[in-house]
């Protein structure tokens, strides 16, 4: 008989992943959360699993073998972690679900770092997926070249976005220490998640931590030029070392084979450049995703996918049909000399280099960033002062304040290097997007305006609303 999953929370990106792995796995499964939305929502509905918009407890009379308990908005208090706890059911955090009942007897391929997780673990998948391996994945993000952000797969190899975020509120370690891989990237490394670390150096302690489950067999891919990821190497190293991208670097790491990979001849923008070990050039990439941390991605990737068994030549003709992920430098709307991109970006360093890219792209055409600063970094103002410069690749910044921002955004406007203005108000931060649209249409000799919108969150459906009001305006 099935055993019977309960999955609170189960709208997040993980959580929801999980429970269709688990369905896809034979589990009987069922959950809830606050709130779902599109495409978790759809992906649930679509897989048969019955969801419930939230928490009753009657939700648990016909009790479940296990309950798995999400991160997001789950604390003690929560009427769904008191009614567990008092009924005495069997429960476990998301992150060991997965590394306990899906990834064991797995070759688990990780991607970490502060940024490029969901690009760089697309990447691997897609690559695998290309070779004919067929490989199970679980990334917080939607690969255009998938239909679902999870699946089992029937390969050894699974990839996995590997987050540093805290596990649950019972497991405070990060979640990627219950995933055990055997081929691990660390794409970067940079302070993050101020409500859970102190400093950078809590964060390189949890990947020391995960160094340590890496087997002396395993491979760990790291970036050249990273004194953050140099330090947690240098704090103790038992595997295979690959790095990508920088400049060469000596290392006192006995277990560093060696190989170098690079881009070069590479497009100013990163749409076009060779890949090259040691100089060797194994191939050319010609794909429609834009900037240097891209470029950096690519590496990795390809040498994750050749650890796996990929020749490189193979994984850079995969690349050259990758097709990106949704909100990631995504275009989701056009108009005659206006383009509106969704991205992701919400860290000062993200916003830099995705603005610098599409800068690249652009040449001199008008670019407005519109940026939501919502994280919880964000909310406690951690990174604020960076904010102020991060944006110097567009020509005019703004910002919306959330809710859950708490100080003064003008201090950030007064002091940015572009021009920048602070909204409270969704409608009037559209319309003056429209006025922009309309001056840059009639003042910059036929140059496309381009609308870089950045935020983790939903932005109060900025993504509709603007192209709807824009239309609206021109009598569409």
């Amino acid at each position: 008989m099935s055993k019977r999953l309960y999955f609170l929370g189960i709208g997040g990106t993980l959580m929801g992943s999980l429970a269709l792995l688990a369905d896809e796995a034979g589990y009987i499964v069922s959950g809830s959360d606050k709130a779902l939305y599109p495409p978790m929502s759809d992906q649930l509905h679509e897989a048969g699993i019955t969801v419930y918009e939230g928490f009753e407890p009657e939700q648990l009379d016909d009790e479940p073998d296990l309950v798995v308990i999400g991160n997001a908005g789950l604390p003690r208090g929560h009427d769904g972690v008191e009614t567990v706890l008092e009924r005495g059911l069997t429960y476990t955090s998301g992150a060991e679900f997965l590394g306990r009942e899906l990834l064991q007897g797995r070759w688990v391929i990780a991607v970490s770092g502060t940024h490029g997780k969901t690009t760089t673990a697309s990447m691997v998948a897609w690559i695998l997926e290309y070779a004919g391996m067929n490989p199970g994945y679980l990334i917080g993000g939607v690969p255009s070249n998938f239909e679902r952000s999870a699946r089992l797969g029937n390969a050894p190899f699974f990839v996995v976005e590997a987050d540093e975020y805290d596990t649950s509120y019972f497991d405070r370690r990060s979640k990627f220490l219950h995933y055990r891989p055997r081929t691990l990237i660390i794409n970067n490394l940079e302070f993050d998640h101020a409500d859970i670390f102190d400093d950078l150096a809590a964060i390189q302690n949890q990947f020391h931590l995960l160094l340590r489950t890496v087997p002396k067999s395993g491979l760990i891919i790291a970036p050249a030029d990273s004194d953050a990821v140099n330090d947690v190497i240098a704090a103790g190293c038992w595997s295979e070392l690959t790095r990508f991208g920088g400049t060469k670097v000596k290392t006192s790491v006995e277990q560093d084979n060696g190989e170098h990979w690079q881009a070069v001849a590479a497009a100013p923008d990163g749409s076009h450049f060779d890949v090259a070990v040691n100089t060797e050039v194994v191939g050319t990439i010609d794909w429609p995703l834009i900037g240097e941390h891209n470029v950096n991605n690519a590496l990795a990737a390809v040498v994750a996918a050749r650890h796996a068994g990929v020749p490189a030549t193979v994984a850079v003709a995969a690349l050259n049909e990758f097709r990106g992920v949704k909100r990631r430098m995504e275009l989701i709307a056009q108009r005659e000399h206006l383009k509106i991109y969704d991205d992701f970006a919400h860290h000062p360093t993200a916003i830099r280099s995705t603005l610098q890219g599409l800068r690249r792209q652009a040449g001199s055409a008008p670019i407005l960033a519109v940026v939501e600063p919502r994280t919880h970094t964000m909310s406690l103002g951690t990174l604020r002062d960076d904010l102020a410069t991060c944006t110097a690749a567009a020509d005019e910044v703004f910002f919306f304040r959330s809710p859950q921002i708490k100080w003064d955004l003008g201090e950030v406007v007064k002091h940015s290097v572009v021009p920048a203005q602070a909204f409270d108000d969704i409608d009037n931060m559209i319309t003056e997007i429209g006025k922009r649209y309309a001056d840059s249409a009639n003042a910059a000799a036929g140059k496309t305006l381009h609308v870089l919108i950045m935020s983790n969150g939903g932005f109060d459906n900025i993504y509709q609303r603007l192209p709807a009001a824009i239309d609206a305006a021109a009598g569409r």
